[in-house]
C-alpha cells in the first residue's frame, strides 16, 4: 500500500492532469487506485469537478471528494463565504487511510499549493502529508518564476518534516522558451528532488488511450513510465 500527496506551486499548474496520469499508469498495471480530492472549490453541486476529469482520463479508479464549495477561493475562504463546514487534517487523513486499506495506491490531490488553508486554524495539505507519512510530489510550471515557487514549496515541506519525492512539470508548452528549457536542469535543484516527469500542454484533451500513452512517455519509471530526464533535456536544449 502507498500514498502520494500531489501538490502544486500554485493553482492551474496541472495537478489534476498529473494525478490522472499517475493513476492511469498504475491502473494500467493492474493496481487498485484511489484518488482523494479533499476540497473542490469553484464548482457547483451538479457540475463536474476535478475527479470527473480523473475518471474520464484514467478510467474506472475509485474517487472520493470530501467537501465542495461553489466559490473559486481557498477552501477556508470558500467555506467561510458559503457557510459550509470546513475540513480538518484528521478527517482527510482518516479518509485517505480508509481508501489506502483497500487500494494499492492512494493519490491525494490538494487545492492550490501546499499551505493553502483548509480552516481558520491554518490547517493545510502539509499537515495531512505529515500525519500520513506520505511522500509529496510537487507539480510545477515550466517557465519564468517557477524556480522560486518550487524552492519555497520544497523548503516548507522539508522544514515540516515532509519528503519531496520529486517534481513534475504539469504543462510543457509546444514551443518552450529559453527559461523553460533552462528550468529543466534547475527545477531539480530548486526542489532538492529529481525531475520525475514532463507532461505536454493540452494532454487533458486526449482520449484515454492516447492519454495513457502520453502519461507513459512523460512520467518516470518510478510511476511505471518511460521518461528519461537527461534525454528530454538534451532534446529540448538542442532545439534552442
Amino acid at each position: 500500500m502507498s500514498m502520494l500527496v500531489i501538490t502544486g506551486t500554485g493553482t492551474g499548474v496541472g495537478k489534476t492532469i498529473t494525478t490522472a496520469a499517475i493513476a492511469a499508469l498504475a491502473a494500467g498495471q493492474g493496481q487498485r487506485v484511489a484518488v482523494l480530492k479533499p476540497a473542490q472549490t469553484g464548482v457547483g453541486p451538479d457540475e463536474p469537478g476535478d475527479l470527473a476529469d480523473v475518471l474520464r482520463l484514467a478510467g474506472p479508479v475509485t474517487t472520493r471528494e470530501l467537501r465542495r464549495y461553489p466559490d473559486p477561493l481557498s477552501p477556508e475562504a470558500a467555506s467561510r463565504l458559503s457557510g459550509l463546514p470546513t475540513l480538518s487534517p484528521s478527517e482527510i487523513a482518516a479518509a485517505a487511510s480508509d481508501l489506502n486499506g483497500e487500494h494499492d495506491l492512494t493519490l491525494i490531490e490538494g487545492a492550490g499549493g501546499l499551505l493553502v488553508r483548509f480552516d481558520a486554524d491554518g490547517a493545510s495539505l502539509a499537515d495531512v502529508a505529515w500525519s500520513l507519512g506520505a511522500l509529496v510530489i510537487v507539480v510545477a510550471e515550466a517557465g519564468l518564476g517557477t524556480l522560486n515557487a518550487t524552492a519555497l514549496t520544497a523548503e516548507v515541506a522539508t522544514k515540516r518534516g515532509l519528503t519531496v519525492a520529486g517534481v513534475i512539470i504539469g504543462s510543457w508548452p509546444d514551443d518552450p522558451d529559453l527559461a523553460a528549457v533552462s528550468n529543466l536542469r534547475d527545477l531539480p535543484v530548486a526542489a532538492g528532488a529529481p525531475l520525475l516527469g514532463v507532461l505536454p500542454a493540452g494532454m487533458g484533451d486526449a482520449e484515454p488511450e492516447e492519454f495513457a500513452a502520453q502519461a507513459r512517455a512523460g512520467l518516470s519509471p518510478w510511476f511505471g513510465g518511460e521518461f528519461d530526464p537527461e534525454c528530454f533535456v538534451g532534446r529540448a536544449s538542442a532545439q534552442k
